[in-house]
């Protein structure tokens, strides 16, 4: 997946690519430019950066075909989060077992 695929004008400012480690048969990565540490940090200034990375990840599931899918954001190291910038993995293709971990 190139961002560049869907997001022609790259008026989106973020990237999304598939996850090096898939724990679904489609795990792919949608991350914001704009440095965000993790959910914990989203304020009112930066909360529209949130809303075009959720407005892609519908954008590509439907390019994708996908109709149902888990959006997940590790937020401290204690929750697994690994890189200190908020991104958003996007799972599909499996039954997702509840409660998660």
């Amino acid at each position: 997946m190139r961002t560049d695929r869907w997001n022609k004008k790259r008026e989106l400012n973020l990237y999304a690519f598939y996850d090096i480690a898939p724990q679904a048969p489609t795990h792919f990565l949608v991350i914001p430019k704009a440095h965000i540490p993790s959910c914990g940090a989203v304020t009112p200034e930066n909360s529209a950066v949130v809303a075009k990375c959720f407005e892609a990840i519908a954008k590509i599931t439907k390019e994708l075909g996908i109709e149902e899918f888990r959006v997940v954001s590790n937020c401290g190291e204690q929750a697994g989060q690994t890189v200190p910038h908020l991104h958003f993995h996007v799972l599909a293709g499996r039954d997702m077992t509840w409660p998660p971990g």
